[in-house]
């Protein structure tokens, strides 16, 4: 007897596409880069606001998925997580997409883990075991959600890792951003 997985909705589909091609692009772009935030708007949406866009971009008929917008640079000395704690996307956006780049280390260093972030973060860049991997994650309106992550250790397509939810905590963050009930102070 062999078991399959269910197919992903349209919408869930759609949203692993583009993390897979947000993954592809940032891997062009090499490693050591800034972390970047995306808008996702409905494609159709887009081509019916912009409709010479269609065109431009060779697209015949009614288009379908999602289509990434790359947002300003994140300001200087502040990270990623500060700008989602303070952005609400207005509702024509019906996702967003993050690519960061992080160190990761074997659950047993915790316990040596400094308190300090700027000693933990030197702590973490010289551990022996450490990995660096960039991550994209990218979160629906709709509460959808699709991850990759890709070790520097194993830089090629075929080992990159999906998931909807390989980065709980940076979801959570994408999708708070996405409340439009959410009050911001």
């Amino acid at each position: 007897m062999s078991s399959s997985s269910p197919t992903p909705s349209a919408p869930d589909a759609d949203l692993q596409a583009v993390v897979r091609e947000l993954e592809a692009h940032a891997a062009e772009s090499g490693w050591d880069r800034p972390e970047r935030l995306f808008a996702l708007v409905e494609t159709a949406a887009l081509v019916r606001q912009e409709p010479g866009l269609a065109e431009a971009l060779g697209l015949e008929g009614e288009p379908s998925g999602l289509t990434p917008i790359e947002q300003e640079p994140l300001p200087e000395g502040t990270s990623l997580e500060q700008v989602l704690a303070e952005i609400v996307w207005p509702g024509e956006v019906a996702g967003c997409a993050a690519i960061a780049e992080r160190i990761v280390l074997p659950p047993e260093a915790d316990e040596q883990m400094p308190d300090d972030p700027a000693d933990a973060q030197a702590f973490a860049a010289s551990h022996p075991a450490r990995e660096e991997v960039r991550i994209v994650a990218a979160a629906l309106r709709s509460g959808g959600s699709a991850c990759a992550l890709r070790l520097r250790s194993h830089d090629d397509a075929d080992s990159v890792l999906t998931s909807p939810d390989l980065v709980p905590g940076l979801l959570t963050l994408l999708h708070a951003t996405l409340d439009l009930e959410e009050t911001r102070s």
